[in-house]
């Protein structure tokens, strides 16, 4: 009966369960904290009013042209008495929430320039902000900023209306009328009986689609194997190497023709600032912007810790969220059994916060181009950098030979690796700032 609750607590104000939530119950461990923590940073204790929260969650959709959150957000905005009148854009907002529009911007497309002296502009004047309040305001942005990664990497903005219906024939059997996910190979809609343990029973691998050749799931396992069992001294030097070969290679993806960012739309336009300012290759960030070492500023040993201490819990929920995320497994890969994925789950969450110039030292980065192909390395990257890029046919032609639920777990990589990319930038930003 979990899944059942998980679905009934995620309940819209119109009796049905939002596109995320459907695919996201995939992997109902992951569904119950996710569920947590935003309604936590949304609806539980906090600094920040309601209504700036939903505002600011809006914000940060705007950067990526989520109109699937936008609207999800305005009408949370509007429940929680918001001014109508800040719907009409951020010329119409307080100042004071006016003034976070710069970190958002900055953190939803270069988050290595967020310095301290964007946290003291806020910090400072008639409209300041506390430190409580800027955490809790980072902590919304960058989860909505990744959020639109999950959004866009699943498919989901392309289809807004594929949804779950909140059915139940008796409290003790719930019966889900299942819109298929994109792209699934089964074209009507089925009706499909929930197990606790896995969430969806009925699941098959997803449709070829004719494009360039990916390396297989049997020769992926023979990779992971073998790095696995693999005992190679790699000196510092050597590591440091590796991740500037891979964090170039990432700079050289190329953007497919009509893969472009497409003009905002009129209905979202208002709620975006700065449209131009986008994402640019780290590697190309310039000398003056050194790597981020997460041996001198990580998740675990410092950001964990400040968020706890001026927005109480969320550390907490934060470090649990993340830690589900990277450990998720249920050892297996496009249909095979008794898969061990640890090192290409490791490829990929490492990979994604490269692109954010985050270097894990003890990490040897030669596994990324054994694990994470061409192919996979241009979605996530898009995914992470450009979302509003994607489209469902995107969903559709990488990773096809992986389950509908295996290619949900890696956009749910995407989404908090990027997430904690964000914080880690924004937090060590916050810290030199108190400091």
């Amino acid at each position: 009966m979990e899944i059942e609750s998980l679905f009934i607590d995620s309940c819209l104000p119109s009796n049905c369960v939002d596109a995320v939530t459907n695919l996201m119950a995939f992997h109902p461990t992951y569904l119950d904290i996710y569920r947590t923590t935003q309604n936590f940073i949304l609806r539980g204790d906090g600094p920040l009013p309601f209504d700036y929260r939903h505002y600011i969650a809006i914000m940060a959709a705007g950067r990526h042209q989520c109109d699937y959150l936008i609207n999800m957000q305005k009408q949370e905005f509007l429940m929680q008495g918001g001014n109508q009148m800040w719907l009409k854009g951020l010329s119409h907002i307080p100042p004071k929430l006016h003034d976070l529009y710069e970190i958002n911007k900055i953190l939803a497309h270069r988050p290595w320039l967020l310095n301290k002296s964007h946290i003291e502009k806020l910090t400072k004047g008639q409209d300041s902000w506390s430190l409580a309040e800027v955490v809790h305001a980072l902590v919304l942005l960058a989860h909505f900023h990744s959020l639109a990664s999950f959004v866009f990497g699943s498919g989901i903005n392309d289809e807004p209306r594929y949804h779950l219906s909140c059915e139940t024939t008796r409290v003790e059997e719930p019966v889900l009328t299942l819109s298929p996910p994109p792209h699934s190979s089964k074209a009507q809609t089925t009706t499909v009986k929930l197990d606790e343990r896995k969430g969806f029973k009925d699941e098959n691998p997803v449709a070829m689609s004719p494009t360039e050749p990916e390396v297989g799931v049997d020769t992926l396992m023979e990779r992971m194997k073998t790095l696995s069992e693999r005992s190679e001294e790699v000196s510092a030097e050597e590591h440091k190497k590796r991740f500037e070969h891979v964090e170039s290679q990432s700079a050289e993806l190329s953007v497919p023709l009509g893969q472009r960012t497409p003009p905002i739309k009129p209905d979202i336009s208002h709620f975006v600032e700065d449209p131009k300012f986008a994402y640019v290759d780290f590697a190309h960030r310039g000398v003056q912007i050194p790597t981020f070492r997460v041996q001198d500023y990580s998740w675990d040993d410092h950001g964990y810790s400040l968020v706890n201490r001026l927005y109480s819990e969320v550390g907490n929920l934060l470090d649990e969220k993340f830690k589900t995320t990277a450990s998720l497994t249920y050892n297996t890969m496009g249909g095979r059994q008794d898969v061990d994925t640890t090192t290409f789950r490791r490829a990929v969450w490492n990979y994604i916060q490269c692109i954010y110039g985050i270097r894990h030292d003890d990490y040897d980065y030669g596994e990324v181009n054994q694990l994470v192909e061409r192919s996979l390395k241009a979605f996530i990257k898009t995914a992470c950098c450009y979302p509003e890029r994607l489209t469902r046919r995107d969903y559709d032609r990488v990773m096809r030979e992986f389950l509908h639920s295996e290619k949900i777990h890696v956009n749910l990589m995407i989404l908090e690796a990027r997430m904690q990319a964000e914080l880690m930038y924004a937090l060590r930003a916050m810290m030199r700032y108190m400091t």
